[in-house]
């Protein structure tokens, strides 16, 4: 039998589609759970039909899967008919190599390409799809917009949109170069999606008009360990939680160091059926001098380990048995201190800044190269780039005044998927810095919250030690910046709340009761157990007040969204006679139409701030 030619099957061939489903499969294939992925891919292409401007914020937690969500979302667009997608990556070469290469081996088609290779064909044609890679700097913006132009229609995805897209001059009457530009990209009829951890900054400065009731949750999988696991609010931690009294000076460094030696020789010769490479990342400072300084310190503790006639051989070796008997006293710690010296000659030291030798790193500089990969860096390591095997984090990174809430999110890079090593992987972290990190974590918790409530703009929350956002990407236009109090989902109002709320109105098993009778959405559970901590450290008392009708508030009070530029809680509504102790209020407002929303007020130094644009 003669095969035939037949040009139409190849034709329809070449018209791709399916590749949505067909990344699912890749996942699925691997044993990745695709849940969460497809829940922020179907809400994203759903809300930006139905957005009233061309932007939304998709959001989810820090390292907990956001770049296979972005694949998968490429696909998805591609399939339904979007020709050009633009990625943006912060300005680093690492984190553009690291996601390009994980978008390129994921089978994508068309595939990939960074935004200095050529995107048009040798007779200048430009091809029919692109999928296009470009960091946010202003030269590669340039060029990629002067390449792209008259292509069509564009899709932006902005991954860390938080960073350098939003426009610190807003309060100027102008923009950012980089905002400038990537609106530029955007054009008048592109689309925007921007990518983050941390949406308060977009929010709150309102980027290219990005509607909050259009965004779209990235809830974690299932082996995600992130917020709750590394700060709970008990501060009952389950894993190696170590405090550091003066900072974070070198022999503090180097009993880190000894540490993470000693758990990956126990992990290879006591867990692990096979060796495995781990990585310990050193964030001390943004400065380029202080990255030597550390590099300096643990290479020469690393090389005393090499050199037996050194003068500190002694010392360290004694120092990683005595570890290696106090970590793990089951243990023989001959044969963990043995792996330690056998293997010192392998560790692998990266210092990860801008200034890095990237020929002799290669493209792969945050994967573990060796048992004892060692990362050292600043703001190239706080923000995208994800650590596999991150087993140790030295962490001294502080700020003289206020932690900025979004940049101390993005640097916790020890979330993701730690669960197999978990108990083994240890913080070592100033204890005032971790008591700030911790309340970050809180505030942002709480926020998350009022945004998913989808009911009007969320409530962000700052005190005199945790800021919000940058100050000058406050849009003071629309932005009250102390609302002083904060409201979650809309729910019916019914008589029989006020007499749960009569039982006890300072008692904790009273909101318990409101919460069984309302849901999760009007009363968050987070909301309860934060309280219940801040109380049961002396911080205060509870007072649930008795619900009340906003008629009286008139014109000053939007009626049906139940909600007010100044806040409904004033002097009247806290009760002070009633409640003179009392710093936790919980109340619930009610409209002629009998739809109700419970209030929260601390009467305290907390800020909360809230777009009412």
């Amino acid at each position: 039998m003669t095969n035939v030619l037949d040009l139409a099957k190849f034709k329809a061939k070449a018209k791709l589609n399916d590749r949505y489903a067909k990344q699912l499969k890749r996942l699925q294939t691997a044993d990745i759970p695709t849940t969460s992925i497809e829940v922020a891919v179907n809400g994203a292409v759903s809300n930006l039909a139905k957005a009233s401007t061309s932007a939304l914020v998709i959001y989810g937690e820090p390292q907990s899967g956001k770049t296979e969500m972005m694949i998968c979302l490429t696909a998805k667009l591609l399939d339904q008919g979007h020709k050009v997608i633009v990625h943006l990556m912060n300005d680093s070469v690492d984190l553009l190599t690291q996601n390009l290469r994980r978008f390129k081996t994921s089978g994508l088609a068309p595939g990939p390409r960074n935004s200095s290779e050529s995107l048009q064909t040798s007779n200048g044609q430009k091809p029919a799809e692109l999928v296009v890679f470009c960091k946010k700097n202003a030269r590669d913006l340039e060029k990629l917009i002067d390449r792209l132009k008259g292509i069509g229609k564009i899709a932006v995805i902005d991954d860390e949109a938080d960073y350098a897209t939003p426009n610190s001059k807003v309060n100027k009457g102008t923009k950012t170069t980089i905002n400038d530009l990537v609106g530029q990209l955007i054009g008048s009829d592109g689309f925007y999606i921007g990518v983050t951890a941390t949406p308060a900054r977009l929010d709150l400065n309102n980027t290219f008009k990005n509607d909050t009731e259009k965004w779209v949750s990235f809830p974690p999988h299932a082996k995600y360990t992130g917020q709750d696991v590394f700060f709970p609010l008990d501060k009952k931690v389950s894993y190696r939680l170590t405090y550091l009294q003066q900072g974070g000076n070198p022999q503090e460094a180097r009993d880190a160091l000894v540490r993470f030696l000693v758990t990956v020789a126990y992990l290879n010769k006591v867990v692990n059926d096979e060796e495995k490479n781990y990585t310990m990342l050193v964030h001390t400072s943004g400065k380029k001098l202080d990255h030597e300084a550390d590099r300096i310190t643990i290479e020469e503790a690393v090389h005393a380990l090499t050199e037996a006639d050194s003068t500190d051989f002694d010392t360290l070796v004694t120092s990683v048995y005595a570890t290696a008997q106090q970590l793990y006293p089951a243990a023989d710690p001959d044969e963990l201190t043995s792996y330690v010296v056998e293997n010192a000659s392998r560790t692998s030291l990266v210092v990860l800044n801008s200034e890095r030798d990237r020929i002799a790193a290669g493209d792969s500089a945050t994967e573990p190269s060796s048992p004892f990969t060692i990362i050292i860096g600043g703001n190239i390591v706080s923000r995208g780039v994800t650590f596999p095997n991150l087993l140790s984090m030295f962490f001294t990174r502080n700020v003289q005044h206020k932690l900025q809430q979004d940049t101390y999110i993005q640097r916790a890079r020890m979330f993701g998927a730690r669960g197999a090593y978990l108990e083994h992987f240890e913080l070592t972290i100033p204890t005032q810095l971790y008591a700030d990190w911790h309340r970050c974590f809180v505030f942002h918790r709480l926020a998350l919250a009022t945004v998913r409530s989808e009911l009007g703009s969320p409530v962000w929350i700052g005190d005199s030690r945790v800021s919000v956002a940058s100050d000058p990407s406050i849009d003071k236009a629309t932005v009250a910046l102390d609302k002083g109090e904060m409201s979650f989902g809309m729910f019916d109002y019914t008589v029989e709340l006020d007499q749960i709320v009569l039982g006890d109105p300072s008692s904790i098993v009273t909101l318990d009761a409101l919460r069984a009778k309302l849901g999760n959405d009007a009363l968050p559970q987070f909301l309860i157990d934060y309280i219940k901590a801040v109380m049961a450290g002396g911080g205060g008392t509870l007072a649930i007040h008795g619900a009340s009708t906003i008629a009286n508030y008139g014109s000053t009070a939007n009626q049906a969204a139940i909600s007010r530029d100044k806040g409904f809680m004033g002097k009247s509504q806290l009760e002070p006679k009633k409640f003179p102790t009392a710093v936790h209020h919980v109340k619930i407002f009610y409209n002629a139409n009998g739809r109700a929303k419970l209030f929260y007020k601390y009467k305290g130094s907390l800020q909360f701030i809230q777009n009412l644009a």
